[in-house]
């Protein structure tokens, strides 16, 4: 069945019939999802059923007949039931936590075994228990027995190795934990490090440090963050003027640099060449004598070009330097710019202290203040006072960690003291100093700290108020918090084993004091008891004295601190007033920051539409150049014409008037037109028409209008040829003339063009200089409300000199306020430019008597080389009979394009002789294979005669036979047919054998 059941039909003897499979027996085996069987069958002897299901498993079941069943086994076998499939069917357990019954059988199981192995761990511990405890007994008897009869602890370990074992089972279960916990910790500990950055770290804690002798303490600074605004300010340091600046030098230099021709240096080709021909003629063949020899050569005509090259290269240098030093010599009447801005600027400053309130002081550019400028100052004025304040924080915090340790010593020392005074009488000891505490206010970062303790001890009491339920007053659970963490963590218990190792020893002191109380001490023991109390004496006043110079030393530090705190103070009191005055600054420039940036982009439009118009005036040169080259090649194009139809006329030609006519006859009508049209330009172009060949001019006044000219018949006694290539002139000077005419018009309308840009530009150049006139002015204006501010300048009264009649004067208003080191620096300046003045006028002196030297060591220098030149030309015309220039001598003294040729000659002979030898191989070898075929077809030819005079023997020899028979043979004809048939079929082989021979000959 598909629910892996099975079903057992009762059958008759009789046979079957239709009611025979009502009744049945049910039996379910198998699984009723999974179990469908697969396959059911007998045993050979019929005495077993089998079933193979779906779900894996294979039942057998047992046939046996009534008969067959033992009396003992027999039992009453129940009717079958019928009507079973009307019957609903048991629904199945559907819920996935329900346990079958075999998991449930699992289980059980399970639980019997870990109750059984629980059961064996009691005993297991129980058993240990014991053996700790007798091993406990044995230690107490060992602790009472006499010290020389006692054990050591080790000696009670059987075997060291079991517990090196056990350590290190314990070590990799640990590291095994540690790994299986490694993400969860590295989790957990990133979170508390979010909420420490958050939380804990965003806190400034104000410390505050305490003296231990005097009631003297210091304080850190509570500071602030700076602002990300003024970092970030910072860090971006751009601004506008900047901006305009560059633009402003970059105009500047672009000016400069058209005024600079430029220079190109000659390029040096021959050497390249050679190493073009040297690369494609490198191959790898194995080289011969003759290739050899061409490659030497190449080498060697590389090498001198590359040493004239070389030589043309320092020629041209030294010629470029001696041309840079005589540019920059400077003329008789020559000024330094430099020089003259630095005098003009003296004469107006040296002398004359203006204030910045004056209407006649002048701004410089450093000076121009902008809102940009005035932040970075307030940002750079905070950076710096917080940088100074977390400076003496930390060393406020290095003193708070100097007096841990000094207590830390302290305590140590302490310690010492009293193990010293254990040794001595009650009388002897002297008072011990009490060891300073650390102030709450000191150790503040300490409130938001904890440990596993505390959040234990925290919890059980959060635990036992939610049980009591008592009303929460305050806030206990925070004070609770700090009170735990304040106090020193409780001593831990000892185990039972310390506790009677403790209680042993103390046994066996007692013992011991009382065996020395009850003996007499020797006079030696005396005298080191004696010793011992001197030492003990002086120890005990050396650690005391060095606990009071501890405490002593860092009340000296931290004095010494306050005080330097206290003139830091000072200091950033005098920075905080100069960060109100910037910060009231800042806002008079964000008021009159609107006009300025209005200014400034005027500029930037005015300084782009400059550009603009600059480059269009440089496109527009450059097309006017082009135009002007245009018309000059027109021209010449024009006077060419004339002149090649003059030179066709010939002297004397009696057409030359008609034909001049003709060929003009055009230009007449088309110069008409253009009166007409464009009056005004034939004024401008009056100089240009001028310029036109003497010929045209003659020929157009001669002209007349009542004379009719027929341009398509040729006068009579006129060359045809000469008529027509007038009629081809006319027709050329027609189009030359219009293409100029159209020229000029272009470059008149790019001229106008031109013109206008240029008044633009100047329009746009006033502009800007009235804009910038306009910016400096208000940059002044900004300066003079600036000056306004009242600043606070902390004095004190031995700094004010400006008294008056001995007083105080009430107004101060007409006084400067210098510090101490501008003033001093004013005072010494006074005396440097004294000896400054003193030391230029000897330089000037000097450099007086240094001139005239030079100019006379230039006067001799200059004789002495017309003397030289005049003697090596003399020398060259007795050597040469002319001048020679040696620069060029050297640099062509080499023929580098012969020598190319030269190379490339003996370059070809190789090739040709290689060629030549080539062609002389093959001839020898088809000579040779001419003289091979020669010899047989002589051969051939000799077998083909042996064989034609066979033929004609055996032509003979058959004539005589047909000739020379009688009649005795007559009767016997049937042998002679028979020789004459074999003998015509060897002549017929024969003629083949012949015929072959002759095609294989031909």
């Amino acid at each position: 069945m598909q629910d892996g059941s099975l079903r057992a039909y009762p059958l008759s003897e009789e046979g079957l019939s239709v009611g025979a499979l009502k009744d049945y027996w049910y039996l379910n085996v198998h699984d009723n999802d999974n179990g469908q069987i697969r396959g059911i069958c007998c045993s050979h002897d019929d005495g077993c059923l089998i079933t193979c299901g779906g779900d894996g498993n294979i039942f057998t079941f047992d046939l046996l007949s009534e008969e067959e069943l033992p009396k003992e086994l027999k039992v009453t076998i129940p009717p079958p039931r019928r009507g079973l499939e009307k019957e609903k069917a048991t629904e199945d357990i559907k819920d996935p936590d329900v346990l079958t019954i075999e998991e449930y059988k699992q289980k059980k199981e399970h639980e019997r075994k870990m109750k059984e192995a629980e059961e064996k761990k009691n005993k297991k511990r129980e058993e240990l228990r014991a053996l700790r405890q007798d091993f406990v007994f044995l230690l107490q008897k060992n602790q009472e027995l006499p010290k020389h009869m006692q054990l050591h602890r080790e000696e009670f370990e059987m075997d060291r190795r079991i517990f090196e074992e056990l350590d290190r089972q314990t070590l990799r279960r640990m590291q095994l934990v540690q790994k299986q916990l490694a993400w969860e910790h590295e989790k957990q500990l990133i979170g508390l490090q979010k909420l420490q950055t958050q939380f804990r770290d965003s806190l400034e804690f104000t410390l505050i440090v305490h003296a231990i002798q005097s009631n003297h303490q210091i304080s850190t600074y509570s500071l602030l963050t700076v602002s990300e605004k003024y970092a970030q300010d910072k860090k971006h340091e751009d601004s506008k003027g900047a901006v305009l600046k560059e633009k402003w030098t970059a105009l500047k230099e672009a000016e400069q640099a058209e005024e600079i021709p430029r220079k190109i240096s000659p390029v040096h080709r021959g050497s390249v060449a050679f190493e073009k021909e040297a690369e494609r003629l490198k191959t790898p063949e194995v080289r011969k004598p003759t290739t050899r020899y061409i490659e030497s050569r190449r080498q060697k005509i590389r090498r001198l070009v590359e040493k004239y090259d070389a030589l043309k290269a320092k020629i041209m240098k030294r010629r470029a330097e001696w041309h840079e030093l005589y540019k920059s010599k400077p003329g008789h009447n020559h000024e330094n710019s430099k020089d003259a801005e630095e005098i003009k600027e003296a004469r107006e400053n040296i002398g004359c202290y203006r204030l910045k309130s004056a209407t006649n002081y002048i701004l410089t550019e450093d000076e121009c203040i902008s809102t940009e400028k005035k932040m970075m100052q307030l940002a750079i004025l905070e950076d710096l006072i917080h940088k100074t304040k977390v400076n003496m924080n930390k060393e406020i915090v290095s003193l708070r960690d100097l007096k841990v340790s000094t207590i830390d010593e302290i305590k140590s020392l302490v310690k010492e003291v009293k193990s010293i005074q254990a040794n001595l009488d009650v009388s002897e000891h002297l008072p011990i100093p009490l060891i300073p505490q650390l102030h709450p206010d000191e150790v503040p970062e300490k409130i938001v700290e904890y440990n596993s303790d505390v959040l234990l001890k925290f919890k059980e009491e959060q635990e036992a108020k939610a049980k009591l339920k008592e009303p929460l007053e305050g806030c206990p659970s925070s004070r609770a918090f700090r009170h735990v963490f304040l106090q020193t963590p409780p001593g831990e218990e000892g185990d039972p084993i310390t506790q009677a190792g403790g209680a042993s020893a103390a046994v066996i002191e007692e013992q011991e004091a009382f065996e020395m109380e009850k003996a007499e001490p020797t006079e030696m023991e005396l005298e080191i008891l004696k010793r011992e109390k001197i030492r003990n004496l002086y120890l005990q006043e050396t650690l005391i004295k060095k606990i009071n110079t501890l405490v002593i030393n860092f009340d000296a530090e931290l004095r010494l601190l306050r005080h330097k705190k206290l003139k830091m103070d000072v200091q950033m009191k005098s920075a905080d007033l100069r960060c109100i005055t910037c910060c009231e600054e800042l806002l008079i420039l964000k008021k009159l920051e609107i006009h300025e940036d209005l200014l400034e982009e005027q500029i930037c439009a005015l300084i782009n539409k400059q550009e603009d118009i600059r480059s269009k005036l440089k496109s527009y040169l450059a097309q006017m150049e082009d135009r002007k080259c245009e018309i000059v090649m027109l021209e010449e194009r024009e006077k060419a014409l004339y002149a090649s139809f003059e030179a066709s006329l010939g002297e004397n030609n009696e057409f030359a008037d008609v034909l001049t006519d003709i060929l003009k006859k055009k230009v007449e009508c088309v110069e008409k037109e253009e009166v007409g049209r464009e009056a005004g330009e034939q004024n401008e172009n009056k100089e240009e028409d001028d310029e036109k060949p003497d010929l045209k001019t003659d020929e157009e006044n001669c002209g007349s209008e009542s004379i009719v000219f027929y341009d398509s018949v040729c006068p009579e006694g006129c060359s045809e040829d000469l008529f027509l290539n007038t009629i081809q002139l006319r027709q050329q000077r027609i189009g030359i003339e219009k293409a100029l005419e159209e020229e000029k018009k272009v470059a008149a309308d790019l001229k106008k063009e031109y013109n206008a840009l240029a008044i633009k530009a100047k329009e746009i150049e006033t502009s800007l200089d009235t804009t910038n006139r306009e910016l400096e002015a208000f940059q002044w204006e900004k300066l003079h409300k600036l000056n306004e501010l009242d600043v606070v300048v902390p004095l004190r009264l031995h700094q004010v000199q400006c008294l008056v009649d001995g007083e105080m004067p009430h107004d101060f208003s007409q006084t400067l306020v210098f510090t101490n080191q501008s003033l001093q620096y004013l005072q010494k300046r006074i005396v440097v430019l004294r000896n400054e003045k003193i030391m230029q006028r000897e330089i000037h002196k000097k450099s007086k008597e240094q001139h005239k030297q030079l100019l006379q060591d230039k006067k001799e220098m200059e004789m002495e080389i017309q003397g030289l030149e005049e003697r090596c030309n003399n020398l060259m015309m007795e050597k040469f009979g002319r001048l020679v220039d040696f620069e060029a001598v050297q640099v062509h003294s080499v023929n580098i394009p012969m020598e190319q040729m030269k190379v490339r000659i003996m370059e070809k002979e190789y090739e040709h002789f290689v060629e030549l030898k080539e062609w002389e191989e093959r001839i020898v070898v088809l000579q040779h294979q001419l003289m091979k075929l020669t010899r047989e077809n002589t051969s051939k030819l000799q077998q083909l005669n042996r064989f034609c005079h066979e033929k004609h023997q055996l032509e003979t020899e058959l004539e005589s036979l047909t000739t020379g028979q009688g009649g005795e043979f007559e009767g016997t004809r049937s042998a002679d047919i028979k020789e004459t048939a074999s003998l015509e079929s060897r002549l017929r082989h024969m003629t083949r054998e012949v015929a072959l021979l002759r095609e294989e000959i031909s």
